[in-house]
C-alpha cells in the first residue's frame, strides 16, 4: 500500500501487482473539481485498489470521501455537501470491450500503453458524483418568494380597449 500518489501508473503492471493506492489530497489538487466548487479548501480521502475478479476482469476500484463548498441554487448561499464515490471501473483498451464487463463496472478507457493518471480517475468520479443543479437540503426560500402573493382583481376593461373590437366593427358591415 502506498501513501503518494503517482502523476502516472502503468495500469497493467498495478493489476498484476495487485497495488493499493491510499491517502489524502487536499481539494486544491484536482483542478477541474477546484473550478466546480465554491471554494477550494478541505481534503479528499482516497482509496485505489488495482487487481483482477475471479473472471479476469482487471479492474481499478475507486473510493473516495469528500465535502466540498458548493452554492445553493435555491438559497445561493454556500454549503457543504458529503460526497462518497465506491466505483469498480473495468480496464479497456478498446471501445467495444465495454460490452464483456461485468454488471456493476464502468468502463475505463486506457491508452494502448496502459498509462493512468490516478489523480484525474478519482477526479473523474467525483465530479461525476457531484448534483448537476447543488440544492442545500436544509436551505428554505426567502420569504418574498414563499409568502402568497396578493390576489389581484381584475379590472374591467373598457371595451374600446380591446385590440379585436375593430374587427368586431369589421364583421358587423
Amino acid at each position: 500500500m502506498s501513501v503518494t500518489l503517482p502523476s502516472s501508473v502503468d495500469a497493467w503492471r498495478e493489476v498484476r501487482a495487485r497495488r493499493s493506492f491510499q491517502g489524502k489530497l487536499p481539494l486544491s489538487a484536482f483542478k477541474r473539481l477546484g473550478d466546480v466548487v465554491a471554494s477550494p479548501e478541505g481534503d479528499v480521502e482516497y482509496e485505489l485498489d488495482f487487481g483482477r475478479d475471479d473472471l479476469g476482469v482487471a479492474y481499478v476500484a475507486v473510493r473516495a470521501k469528500a465535502s466540498p463548498t458548493l452554492i445553493c441554487q435555491r438559497s445561493l448561499e454556500p454549503f457543504q455537501l458529503p460526497v462518497e464515490v465506491d466505483a469498480r471501473l473495468g480496464l479497456i483498451v478498446e471501445e467495444r470491450e465495454e460490452a464483456s464487463l461485468p454488471p456493476g463496472y464502468e468502463p475505463l478507457l486506457l491508452e494502448q500503453d496502459g498509462k493512468l493518471d490516478p489523480l484525474a480517475t478519482i477526479e473523474d468520479e467525483l465530479l461525476l458524483a457531484l448534483p448537476l443543479v447543488p440544492v442545500n437540503p436544509d436551505a428554505e426560500l426567502p420569504e418574498d418568494v414563499t409568502r402568497p402573493e396578493e390576489e389581484e382583481t381584475p379590472s374591467p376593461q373598457d371595451p374600446s380597449d380591446n385590440p379585436f373590437a375593430a374587427l368586431r366593427g369589421l364583421i358587423n358591415k
